[in-house]
């Protein structure tokens, strides 16, 4: 089997025997099992992480909760929280090499591909810093019955929420910690932290960078084990005051029913089945580049892929025939491959779950054009595009998660909108055109969290992301996090 060139620490770090971290402590479960996790690339095993139960959790829930209440952190100003962050951004990119090599082991996803998603996360961490000294409340003048004479003074703290449970998917495991990560701990918070079952690696080492940075013991936990045992212990605590949860939407809603029960305050980053327009005017070139990127980036394996491709049907032909020639000519491969143009799905079972997809659509009538096969050694699934598709196949409407597209004429702009709409989801969109005013008209009109106009999956630290519908409950970045952090205190005082 070929062997890639890594860091020594790299290697070092995945031949540990791995332990969570609770309270600045590495532990075992308290009933000592562990769960398995694999490399994609090649199927095999990668090493075990403690599985934690309900004990687990219930221990790393309270003391996050003492370290919340009273705490040299409880007590910390807000630019030590900050400069805090800013260590632990400088620490992320020290180690940037170790960590993108242990999330593409882990996940599976290109190198290149893992560098990026760790720059994104070192820019979402210094962004963060910043607000942990700008959370602003109000003051001012009230109405309140008073008897002539008296004086009352109003105004309004914005406080941190106090304990947030994260559980973060498998698709961008390190982004999706840093996403939790950074709010909770800018607005005072404390955090523990559920990484996915099959991707814990990075999760576990930025444990280890948060402690080096210097944030106190009990401020950040990371918990692993599986979903229904910790993540569902996670999402039930009476102890956490705000759960987050990115992931899919059955499991978003089943998570959220469980806080609820607690009246947890919530946000949710779930699916979506995101759809990319091209217009007859766009440089279509760039737009089949576009459209193949949107959906075979990372393997087709994120929320927003733009999986529904509508294609004005004077170019449609072309467009499409296009995309399937850049599909057909991706190379998959091992991530550490610097060859490699696509690496493989997260795991057997995901494989199973895209290649039964494909079946349905060949099925309900579906041409396929190129790919929809699973191949292995590994878990690799090859590039797929699909055509004499209907807006209500299934391949259409449901989120498949990998490298599927199916594509779809159009004729006019009001049709392909109510196209793209047709659906339960709403977290991206993009539009692919030469005109601002076609954009222009067509964005009031999308019902997602973001549109994107000759671009997709372009995020920015600044830009709130979320989703319409399905697709979600509130807002990861930007501005718009800090609400979800913290809460508002009206204070009323009688002079």
């Amino acid at each position: 089997m070929t062997q890639y060139s890594t860091l020594e620490s790299t290697r070092n770090f995945i031949d540990r025997e791995h332990r969570m971290m609770i309270n600045g402590h590495w532990c075992v479960a308290n009933d000592g099992k562990t769960i398995p996790f694999h490399n994609p690339a090649t199927g095999e095993l990668l090493g075990k992480v403690p599985a934690a139960s309900k004990v687990d959790v219930d221990i790393a829930v309270r003391n996050a909760a003492a370290t919340f209440e009273d705490s040299e952190w409880s007590r910390m100003k807000p630019r030590d929280r900050q400069n805090l962050l800013w260590r632990l951004a400088d620490l992320v990119e020290r180690d940037r090499q170790q960590l993108a090599e242990l999330e593409t082991m882990n996940n599976g996803k290109l190198l290149s591909t893992s560098l990026g998603d760790v720059q994104f996360s070192i820019d979402f961490l210094r962004y963060m810093a910043g607000w942990a000294t700008k959370i602003e409340g109000s003051a001012l003048d009230v109405s309140a019955v008073a008897p002539p004479g008296e004086v009352f003074s109003g105004f309004i703290r914005r406080e941190p929420i106090g304990v947030v449970g994260a559980i973060v998917a498998w698709n961008v495991p390190f982004i999706l910690a840093c996403w939790k990560l950074a709010p909770a701990l800018a607005t005072g918070c404390t955090l523990v932290l559920k990484p996915a079952d099959e991707t814990p690696l990075t999760a576990l080492r930025l444990a280890e960078l948060v402690l080096e940075a210097g944030f106190p013991s009990g401020v950040f936990n990371v918990i692993t084990g599986t979903g229904i045992e910790a993540g569902a212990a996670l999402a039930s605590h009476p102890g956490v005051n705000k759960l987050t949860f990115t992931g899919s939407t059955a499991v978003g809603k089943q998570i959220g029913k469980s806080a609820m029960d607690n009246l947890a305050r919530v946000t949710l980053e779930l699916g979506g089945k995101s759809p990319v327009i091209v217009m007859p005017d766009a440089n279509l070139s760039e737009a089949a580049q576009g459209a193949a990127n949107a959906i075979f980036a990372n393997q087709g394996q994120v929320c927003c892929a733009g999986s529904r491709l509508y294609v004005h049907r004077s170019v449609f032909e072309n467009v499409v025939a296009d995309v399937a020639a850049i599909a057909q000519s991706i190379k998959l491969g091992n991530g550490l491959d610097a060859t490699s143009q696509m690496g493989p799905l997260i795991s057997s079972k995901q494989v199973e779950r895209v290649g039964a997809y494909t079946e349905i659509g060949r099925k309900e009538g579906a041409e396929l054009l190129c790919g929809g096969r699973g191949v292995g050694p590994g878990y690799f699934f090859q590039p797929t595009v699909m055509v004499n598709v209907g807006q209500k196949n299934t391949v259409v409407q449901e989120e498949i998660f990998g490298p599927v597209l199916t594509a779809l004429p159009f004729d006019t702009l009001d049709e392909v909108l109510d196209l793209a709409n047709d659906t339960a989801y709403g977290l991206g969109a993009s539009i692919w055109t030469s005109s601002l005013a076609t954009a222009h008209r067509a964005i009031p009109k999308i019902k997602s969290g973001s549109v994107w106009v000759n671009c997709h999956t372009a995020l920015d630290p600044a830009l709130p992301f979320g989703g319409y519908k399905g697709s979600g409950l509130g807002r990861e970045m930007g501005a718009a996090v800090i609400e979800h952090y913290t809460e508002q205190k009206s204070v009323l005082i009688r002079a």
